[in-house]
């Protein structure tokens, strides 16, 4: 019994020892919300902008604050003197409630949220017009810009239309500005909050950045917060720091007074700010010249007109389209994260200056991307390698030796290397023509390149391997997930030399270079395809002479172009020469001419040489033609067809007529009806048939480029083709 009081003693003596120990730990002071860490993640979540710098919260790191951010984003200019106006509305001492606003009845000045003047509002009143003058004639002049609009859409929501002045405070009305918080836009969401109102956030897209889009999530977020707490400066203060941060205000002071709330400590300094900043801005914004504002330069109104172009369009395609500067048009597209519209959908709302619509809509189908491939001179340096020029420039050494007509890896000092570089541009092209799936009239004659996609193989290693953009390969190809493609699969690329390329050669056992110049194919020792049914063997005009100049051979299961060529005589590059192939690629049941070559004695030949017959019939040339179309289409080359019509090059124009020499001849044209689908765009029906938007809209007497699901759209194509 001795030992258990002896036990309990000691307990109780720990006890009061911990008592006595609490009682003298230091009372916290000062603004009880500068830690705030175990407030639960949704009102984090929900907040505004839930990171500053008078938070306990560390800073964001760079990688963090760089997440996001855009070349050309800066930080918001309200927010560059925050830690200033902290120190001075500390210096202030107490708040209080103040006094109404008084409105001028003379000059009409009007508020329609509640102005009160106090010392905090005098304050920011005096910053303005005194050493952030120039900042605020800055806002004033985008304010011209911006304030109809938003004013348009505060009517429309039956909110005070003073809150315009909300987004000047925010970001000074710069849709780039990007906070330390990560917020985003004119309105400084952050993402989540972004998200939970609609806004569109994601690789390609960032709505935060679309003036309307954004303003219209503003208002809803502001009627949400203004219909729980019924008092504009709380909604106001909960759009900085977030509902929940407002509700717990209330419920520790007991009254929805701003005021009287602001003279505790729970809120911080910054949100309090917030209320009498707006206020002064409101003031001066509606009576400028009343404080020393004159001469104020205001942009024009925001105004534009917006085309529906498809998946992966580029900003300079458009800018080329409706000839404007790219960095111009760039502006009215700020929401857009790349230098192309989404592939996620079929097509995109691009925004253009007003009176530009009907140019792009005009002279967009024309505009095509071609990857252009220059050299540039490097000199070797001492002690410079093979190797190490090849990892400064990203290159292979099969593609600097082949440059460079080297057989060995060998360099000396002050030896000058061809570089070789591509780089994307577009062009128009001429009057009448289209670029029909990103085909143009003059791709043929080795400036494409078709790829046959080998199991394993990505989209990003073939950009790297043809060295072009992954958004162009989607683009020419129409492709929607660059994730999604199959072994089997052909994808085009497009390329220009600026100066003859020197193409890397390889044998039919050697493998295949993992990154070629210019036009040259991943060559392939057999590349053909079971399931591709035989072109429809329509056979061309010529004498039958044998050993004449024009004979051909069906290529057959296991054949490849370089055992073809040897069976002949010939060398690949003479054979591709004399089919207009821009690569090794062949299938079964394709015809290739051989133009009579011997074959050599004893060797056994495993397809067919015909010299056919035919007739002589006439094709008129259509929007989205080109002469790799036409030959495919009736199975002859296109080197025949310029032979046959004396044609110098490849180009062709809508409504000429050229000369086919075929066997068989399906009816000239014929009609049929289209009935749209989901995610159907005009361009992408218009690439299905082979034909232009333009064709369409007037085949079907539509004014623009809007169809919906279910409707049915006439198409007039030539009866050869399967519709």
């Amino acid at each position: 019994m001795e030992i258990h009081k002896i036990y309990l003693n000691y307990i109780l003596a720990t006890i009061c020892c911990i008592v006595l120990l609490g009682g003298c730990a230091p009372q916290q002071t000062g603004d009880l919300d500068r830690d705030h860490r175990s407030e639960s993640t949704a009102d984090q979540v929900a907040g505004h902008e839930s990171l500053n710098t008078y938070s306990s919260f560390p800073e964001p790191s760079i990688d963090g604050y760089l997440e996001g951010r855009l070349q050309g984003d800066v930080e918001p200019e309200p927010e560059q003197t925050k830690e200033q106006e902290l120190q001075d509305l500390q210096r202030l001492g107490a708040w209080e409630e103040g006094e109404p606003a008084e409105e001028s009845i003379i000059d009409e000045v009007q508020y329609d949220f509640p102005v009160t003047v106090n010392k905090q509002v005098e304050y920011y009143l005096d910053f303005f017009t005194g050493r952030h003058r120039k900042n605020f004639e800055h806002w004033l002049s985008r304010s011209g810009r911006y304030l109809p609009m938003i004013q348009e859409h505060l009517r429309e929501a039956g909110l005070p239309e003073d809150l315009a002045y909300l987004a000047m405070i925010e970001s000074g009305y710069n849709e780039r500005a990007y906070s330390r918080a990560r917020a985003v836009g004119i309105w400084q969401f952050i993402k989540p909050t972004g998200r939970n109102y609609g806004l569109i956030i994601n690789g390609y897209v960032d709505e935060r950045r679309d003036p309307i889009k954004s303003t219209r999530a503003a208002m809803a977020y502001l009627s949400a917060l203004y219909d729980e707490f019924g008092s504009w400066y709380l909604a106001v203060a909960g759009y900085n720091a977030g509902e929940g941060k407002i509700r717990k205000a209330i419920k520790r002071y007991k009254t929805t007074d701003f005021w009287e709330i602001a003279q505790g400590r729970y809120l911080k300094l910054e949100t309090k700010r917030y209320v009498p900043k707006l206020i002064a801005a409101i003031m001066i914004s509606k009576e400028p010249e009343k404080y020393g504002f004159t001469d104020i330069q205001y942009q024009p109104a925001l105004a534009y007109d917006t085309v529906e172009v498809p998946r992966w369009t580029s900003i300079k395609a458009v800018s080329l389209a409706c000839n404007m500067d790219s960095k111009e048009l760039r502006r009215y597209n700020n929401e857009l994260r790349k230098e192309f519209t989404p592939p996620d959908r079929a097509s995109y709302p691009i925004k253009v200056p007003v009176g530009k619509k009907e140019l792009v809509e005009k002279n967009l189908p024309r505009v095509q991307a071609v990857v252009t491939t220059d050299y540039k001179t490097h000199k070797v340096k001492n002690g410079e390698t093979l190797n190490s020029i090849c990892k400064k420039y990203g290159l292979t050494k099969t593609v600097i030796l082949k440059s460079n007509n080297l057989r060995s890896a060998g360099l000396k000092s002050g030896q000058h290397l061809r570089i070789p570089y591509q780089t994307a541009s577009y062009e128009m092209l001429p009057e009448g023509s289209v670029a029909k799936g990103y085909l143009s009239a003059e791709s043929t004659d080795g400036n494409f390149v078709l790829h046959k996609i080998q199991p394993g193989e990505t989209v990003s290693e073939l950009a790297r391997l043809y060295n072009v953009p992954v958004h162009l390969i989607a683009a020419w190809n129409d492709i929607r997930d660059i994730s999604r493609i199959t072994a089997g699969q052909q994808l085009v690329f497009y390329v220009r030399h600026s100066t003859p390329p020197v193409v890397a050669q390889s044998t039919a056992t050697a493998k295949p270079a993992r990154q070629l110049v210019a036009s040259a194919v991943k060559e392939r020792k057999d590349t053909p395809i079971d399931n591709k049914p035989a072109p429809m063997q329509l056979a061309v005009s010529h004498s039958t002479e044998t050993g004449s100049s024009q004979d051909y051979y069906i290529v057959q299961q296991g054949d490849s172009l370089w055992n073809i060529a040897g069976n002949f005589g010939l060398t690949s590059r003479q054979l591709r020469r004399m089919n207009g192939l821009a690569g090794n690629l062949i299938y079964p049941g394709d015809r290739l001419v051989v133009k009579g070559a011997v074959k050599p004695e004893g060797q056994e030949i495993k397809g067919a040489v015909i010299k056919p017959e035919g007739q002589g019939i006439y094709y008129q040339v259509r929007n989205g033609d080109s002469l790799w179309d036409i030959a495919q289409r009736h199975a002859v080359t296109p080197e025949e067809i310029r032979n046959w019509n004396n044609l110098k090059g490849n180009l062709i124009h809508p409504g000429n007529r050229l000369l086919l020499k075929v066997a068989k001849v399906n009816g000239p044209e014929a009609e049929t009806y289209y009935q749209v689908r989901s995610g159907d765009s005009l361009w992408t029906i218009a690439r299905k048939h082979k034909t232009s938007p333009e064709e369409i809209k007037r085949w079907n007497n539509l004014k623009n480029n809007t169809i919906h699901p279910g409707s049915r759209l006439l198409i007039k194509v030539a009866s050869d083709i399967d519709v």
